[in-house]
């Protein structure tokens, strides 16, 4: 059986997603894999398919004792036998599945690391055929990823006691560079297939709203109630914010409950069950919840406060949209979060790590915060941001994030920076945020008559600007080096470095957003968009029934049936077996499973209505097909030969000319705008240039090949960068870069 018909038969698609062939085809040669693959890409499939295939047993390492349940769950639920062994199961337990294991019942096995030290596990792994070990959460064995787990150093040694060594494949979805360096070595993986296929996923609409306290639990609670049907999550930093807001939302008769490690094991069992299971709405937690949740129709994410690293962040956001649908990941940032943080990170525990390790963790730690506290406070691209910070090179905006969508005007704000340098030098350093800008602003407050802010000059002297203004002032000097926010629960705001602010031409510009293109929402439409209200009655009737299904076999809705498969099929109206199959999601386990109670309440549906409407498709349809044709992303850049002829060649370019000049006699429809960096691998690629370090800086130069076709370097001077280089192309080179451009090119 090929890997696409185990896919079909299985799992109910028809073709892989990017990356996940390759990952397949180089476990089936029996070569080891490490896959950087973004939470919802599939991670699964590529070691699921492949273990179906070979002929002994999969073991997938795995910290994630919910994460082994859900899955395992959705492998008997598609006809494969598979079972998991973690501290959840009593001993007889495990050995009844280590047994079964042996007789060749169970393909697939998930095993939490802690076990494979066990007598009982390594007498199962010695004397049963091991195909491959799968290590889930790969990150996990570096020091350097946000979630190090010492456990995870376990399994280079269970590996290694093998009579066999096995194929080694590895995922993850947040790996740097140098994380993902670690993991090869780690792992010892033998000349792995690497895959990394990228970061992005469209489908999350990226936001950050500046609000503090109150006007945070004003927020949240606004936005759940303008989406009264849709699931999701707020995760909150500590558990005194989880709780309050939990009880405040409870008491506007939100369907939500909690989950932090204060509570007991039960309840938070109970809680994360209701969730999963659909039984409520909303869950506010601490990222203690979450790790292996695969509730694939999680619509929205906001994190009341500011996680402690673009990784943590990346992967608790990523919880929503795990069904490809359109989902909105909201941060809600303050200056506070910042402290409440860095006063987290000094209470971190390091069980089972090295002493001279802890002082570069530590750094480490601080290095993350102050990336995530960028994000925060950046007015450019919030996707691109992200991207760049795992290592991908971006250009252009989004057009698709809450920074995108927002109009910005830059306004010199120097005089009321100076105002407030002198406002904190009039509290002597002793108060905080809300002091000083109440000063300036000429509040009348209690607490300012208290300890006689109205004698200040600086009092009221800036009234004229509104608090969020001198927020976003302060922050920019904060960043700036002008102003130090202490460290600690009380944080204090100090003088820093004012040396350039006293120069004459000295300017502080901030940038301030006016209003919206649109609103949270994003540009991006839903599957849900396309139905009709007919449409969408039988797409409640599909749900109501599924959570029937789902409450009488005691597995969570999204394992039944996923929303995208519910949508599919009210668009497409299967009447029978065939059409039922050809449906994304429907594999023929499951459609023998559930397939006719399904097409029974279409059918019956249909009836009570015969003349409804119950999809407006938006896209061309197939003369042989209900299923639209998809225009997909754009294509990669390349001109037709008639536009090569329109390419005005001169002496020497810099490649930002070539770039310029390519994308504007560019005729082709749908493909993406080059960039200079495209160019610049192209030139690697073919030898002509080099990126060298010197000096602590990564440099551009031509190499031999390349000196010898002319490429020179030109040495620039700039105000601001002081000497720099650059290089120039003769036209020899550029002709070459055209050609290489004519005509259609493969992804790769």
């Amino acid at each position: 059986m090929k890997a696409t018909d185990t896919l079909k038969k299985y799992f109910g698609y028809d073709a892989f997603r990017n990356g996940q062939e390759e990952i397949i085809h180089s476990i089936l040669s029996e070569r080891d894999a490490l896959a950087v693959m973004p939470t919802g890409a599939g991670k699964s499939i590529c070691y699921q398919v492949p273990a179906l295939m070979l002929s002994g047993i999969t073991l997938v390492i795995s910290p994630l004792i919910s994460l082994m349940q859900d899955q395992v769950k959705s492998l008997n639920e598609a006809g494969i036998h598979a079972a998991f062994i973690n501290s959840s199961l009593t001993e007889s337990q495990i050995s009844k599945a280590l047994s079964l294991a042996l007789k060749g019942i169970y393909k697939i096995i998930y095993v939490a690391p802690e076990r494979l030290e066990s007598s009982g596990f390594m007498n199962f792994a010695l004397n049963g055929q091991i195909s491959m070990v799968t290590v889930d959460e790969a990150h996990c064995i570096s020091q350097w990823g946000q979630d190090f787990r010492p456990s995870y150093l376990k399994i280079v040694d269970f590996i290694e006691c093998l009579p066999k060594r096995p194929i080694v494949s590895a995922f993850t979805a947040t790996a740097t560079e140098e994380v993902k360096t670690d993991i090869e070595c780690i792992l010892k993986l033998n000349q792995p297939k690497i895959v990394v296929t990228g970061f992005d996923r469209e489908n999350l609409y990226y936001s950050v709203e500046h609000v503090s306290g109150k006007r945070k639990d004003d927020f949240v609670i606004n936005y759940i109630e303008k989406h009264p049907q849709e699931s999701g999550i707020v995760y909150c930093s500590t558990r005194k914010n989880a709780d309050a807001l939990y009880e405040k939302l409870r008491q506007r008769k939100v369907s939500v409950a909690s989950y932090h490690a204060g509570m007991d094991n039960e309840t938070r069992k109970r809680n994360q069950d209701d969730f999963i299971y659909d039984r409520i709405q909303v869950m506010v937690a601490t990222n203690a919840f979450g790790m292996g949740i695969d509730k694939s129709n999680v619509r929205f994410v906001i994190h009341y406060n500011m996680p402690q690293s673009m990784e943590n962040y990346y992967q608790e956001a990523g919880r929503a949209g795990r069904d490809g649908e359109n989902s909105q990941c909201i941060l809600l940032f303050s200056a506070q979060d910042i402290m409440i943080n860095k006063f987290l990170l000094e209470k971190k525990e390091f069980d089972g790590v090295d002493i001279q390790d802890i002082e570069l963790i530590k750094q480490r730690d601080a290095q993350r915060l102050h990336a995530m506290e960028g994000y925060c406070k950046m007015t450019s691209c919030l996707r691109n941001y992200i991207l760049g910070y795992f290592g991908e090179r971006t250009s252009l905006p989004c057009e698709n994030c809450g920074n995108c969508h927002r109009e910005y005007s830059e306004v010199d704000m120097t005089t009321d920076a100076k105002w407030m340098i002198n406002c904190i030098a009039e509290t002597k350093g002793r108060y905080g945020q809300n002091i000083v800008i109440g000063t300036l602003i000429g509040a009348n407050r209690a607490r300012l008559r208290e300890i006689g802010a109205e004698s200040y000059k600086s009092y009221g002297i800036l009234q004229n600007r509104s608090e969020s203004e001198l927020r976003l002032l302060l922050d920019q000097m904060i960043m700036e080096g002008y102003i130090v926010q202490t460290n600690g629960e009380y944080s204090v705001l100090k003088i820093g470095d004012i040396s350039a602010l006293k120069e004459a031409d000295a300017r502080v510009i901030v940038r301030k957003f006016e209003e919206r293109k649109e609103t949270l929402s994003g540009s991006k439409k839903r599957s849900t968009d396309s139905l009709t209200s007919a449409g969408f009655d039988l797409f409640g009737k599909l749900r109501e029934l599924r959570f029937a299904i789902a409450k009488e076999n005691a597995v969570p809705p999204y394992i039944i049936f996923s929303d995208k498969t519910l949508i599919a099929m009210c668009a497409n109206m299967p009447k029978n077996r065939q059409e039922m199959l050809a449906l994304p999601g429907v594999g023929e386990h499951k459609f023998d499973k559930y397939g006719a109670k399904f097409l029974e309440e279409i059918a019956k549906f249909l009836k009570e209505h015969p003349n409804a409407v119950l999809s407006v498709q938006t896209q061309e349809m197939d003369e042989d097909s209900r299923k639209p044709k998809s225009k997909g992303k754009k294509g990669l850049f390349y001109i037709n030969p008639e536009d090569a002829k329109n390419f005005a060649y001169a002496s020497y370019y810099y490649i930002s000319d070539i770039n310029d000049k390519l994308n504007s006699i560019c005729s082709v429809e749908n493909v993406k705008k080059l960039t200079i960096y495209v160019i610049w691998d192209y030139l690697v690629s073919a030898g002509l240039t080099q990126e060298q370090e010197q000096e602590g800086k990564i440099v551009k130069q031509q190499t031999q090949e390349g000196l010898k076709l002319g490429i020179k370097t030109v040495d620039k001077v700039s105000q601001n960068r002081g000497a720099y280089q650059l290089l120039m192309y003769p036209e020899q080179v550029q002709k070459m870069i055209v050609e290489y451009f004519t005509g259609p090119r493969e992804e790769h």
